[in-house]
């Protein structure tokens, strides 16, 4: 199985950008892995929110193939404990998907073209993070998820 980040937009902080790359770095010793930016979009000052997320979905529509499982992050997802996400990626590697593709939209969310498309939605809290951030904390979370399941002492219950 092949597990893709797919994500709108660049990562901006310097030390969200080096969290991202630890944890990017210790995944590729466990899977298939990688991290796909899409641009983010030009001139979003004319474009009313719903147009922006339009211009996103065409974007992010267009990396993904019929057989892709897609995973949107999205506050109203499903949430797990970190044991129950492991057993979650657990069901798919064992389950014969061949591309696994986790999406974090745009500061809007997404548009319904994309929600139409996934497989399902996945929540880290009841809070809201940043898109930026979103990506960090499912690198991390991807990360410790592997660990679990290869029995390593990352996670502790």
């Amino acid at each position: 199985m092949k597990i893709t980040l797919l994500v709108v937009g660049k990562t901006e902080d310097k030390y969200l950008i080096e969290g991202i790359d630890k944890y990017l770095g210790r995944l590729k010793h466990y899977i298939n892995f990688n991290m796909l930016i899409i641009p983010d979009i030009k001139n979003t000052k004319n474009l009313t929110e719903a147009q922006q997320k339009a211009k996103e979905a065409e974007l992010i529509l267009k990396q993904i193939n019929n057989p892709d499982m897609i995973i949107l992050m999205d506050e109203r997802g499903k949430k797990y404990t970190s044991i129950q996400f492991s057993e979650y990626l657990n069901k798919y590697m064992i389950g014969s998907v061949q591309q696994l593709i986790f999406v974090i939209g745009g500061p809007y969310g997404f548009d319904q073209t994309v929600y139409d498309r996934a497989n399902g939605k996945i929540s880290l809290s009841d809070m809201t993070f940043s898109h930026q951030m979103v990506r960090l904390f499912l690198a991390e979370q991807l990360y410790r998820a592997f660990s679990i399941l290869k029995g390593e002492p990352y996670h502790h219950e």
